[in-house]
């Protein structure tokens, strides 16, 4: 299988580029991982996102909030509350299982690696976004590929649109909120204006986007 200049495999380690020739074999990581993008007016998102989701869903789910690095977050147990599939405080060297719920902590960033784990790092005091979603979706696009869909939901700021470019680039998939139901447009707007979404949708349509994506993508 010959790789282009342009052709993404080409930033994966060798033993990654091997297997049978479709293009999902290309990267490491071979079942679905979604990656929840949300700020401002998020908790209530993805309340409505992570609800409906089926206990068996076939995917694993990373859930990035922007959130204030120096106050406990109670967020892992009060989504737990809202969804029948299990959810914990992502910790460093954690392996993503499809049907699991990792959340981000404050104060960190989450790089996903070609072994199906994550790795935490610190954030630090400056800028960029905590957690930064283009971290997230970058490290996601390159060890997923076609396997890895990213759901930008409501924020303020553009967290996320070089990580959409990254996800569209290896071949993955990308939802965005609608105006109408986004508490704040601005995250959404940031990602749709890279005209790499797949898919604009209203909030309460978003988890059976993703429940039918994730079962064609695992089939």
């Amino acid at each position: 299988m010959t790789q282009s200049p342009g052709d993404p495999r080409h930033l994966l380690p060798a033993a990654a580029v091997v297997g049978s020739p479709g293009q999902g074999d290309a990267f490491p990581v071979r079942f679905p991982v979604v990656a929840l993008i949300a700020s401002a007016g998020g908790l209530d998102a993805l309340f409505r996102v992570l609800g409906p989701l089926p206990a068996d869903l076939p995917a694993a789910i990373l859930v990035a909030l922007h959130q204030d690095p120096q106050r406990p977050s109670r967020l892992a147990a009060l989504l737990a509350r809202r969804t029948r599939l299990p959810v914990s405080v992502a910790v460093n060297n954690a392996t993503m299982r499809p049907g699991q719920v990792l959340v981000i902590p404050p104060a960190r960033h989450l790089l996903v690696t070609s072994q199906a784990q994550v790795g935490l790092i610190e954030a630090g005091a400056l800028p960029p976004a905590r957690p930064s979603a283009d971290l997230l979706l970058a490290t996601l696009a390159v060890t997923c590929g076609p396997h890895a869909l990213a759901v930008i939901l409501t924020g303020m700021g553009h967290d996320g649109q070089a990580g959409v470019r990254a996800i569209t680039h290896c071949g993955g998939t990308a939802i965005a909120q609608d105006q109408a139901t986004s508490k704040f447009f601005a995250m959404p707007s940031a990602a749709i204006d890279t005209r790499q979404i797949d898919q604009i949708l209203a909030l309460d349509d978003i988890a059976a986007a993703i429940t039918t994506h994730t079962t064609i993508r695992s089939a």
